[in-house]
């Protein structure tokens, strides 16, 4: 990582994307409170102009977590979906669902995380597949799902007709706390998010 001697001036516009040492972790950590989805180390090396240390960065990133742990804080930091991200801790979630409560939520039915949960250990799947394995009609829940930003389009089949292909997308990954599908539990385990709604973008 390159560093300079003196600090960037704040007034001018970003023109100068150099950091100085000092000033790279509490940095990384502005960014990690700013976002409000997982930033990749790769994100991050591209925000601080290409030419900052990926070691360096995970680096920061780890100690910053450990500080954050070894402390009683009210948020973590977690990796998710490929990226970090702070979160407020679960067991706060009661107060902050009260601030966030006017905003409006989708609820995520049985029958609606079912559906999920094929698409997600099967993925990528057909409709007729999913509607085969719950033994039901689905189009109206994997529909649900896909407006949720749960579940996309991911290709089509070489069936006759070529029908649509789901697979999950970052955004579940974001929502059940997991890095990759390699994360999920069990086919036997239980598939839970960190909350039993998602708010509305």
């Amino acid at each position: 990582m390159e560093l300079v001697e003196q600090a960037t001036c704040p007034d001018n516009d970003g023109e100068n994307d150099e950091i100085l040492a000092v000033d790279f972790k509490p940095a990384v950590e502005a960014l990690l409170f700013a976002t409000d989805e997982p930033l990749s180390v790769t994100r991050i090396r591209d925000i601080f102009g290409g030419n900052t240390d990926k070691d360096e960065i995970t680096q920061v990133i780890g100690e910053l977590k450990d500080e954050y742990n070894s402390s009683p804080r009210g948020f973590c930091l977690e990796e998710v979906a490929d990226g970090y991200q702070i979160l407020s801790k679960v067991e706060y979630h009661h107060w902050v669902s009260k601030l966030l409560k006017k905003k409006k939520e989708y609820k995520i039915s049985n029958a609606c995380l079912e559906t999920l949960s094929i698409i997600a250990y099967k993925q990528p799947i057909l409709r007729v597949d999913v509607e085969s394995i719950r033994g039901v009609q689905s189009g109206q829940m994997i529909r649900t799902l896909v407006d949720m930003g749960l579940v996309k389009v991911s290709g089509r089949s070489e069936l006759l007709g070529r029908p649509l292909m789901y697979s999950t997308t970052k955004k579940f990954l974001q929502h059940f706390g997991l890095k990759s599908i390699k994360d999920l539990p069990s086919p036997d385990g239980k598939l839970e998010g960190k909350d039993k709604c998602l708010d509305e973008e």
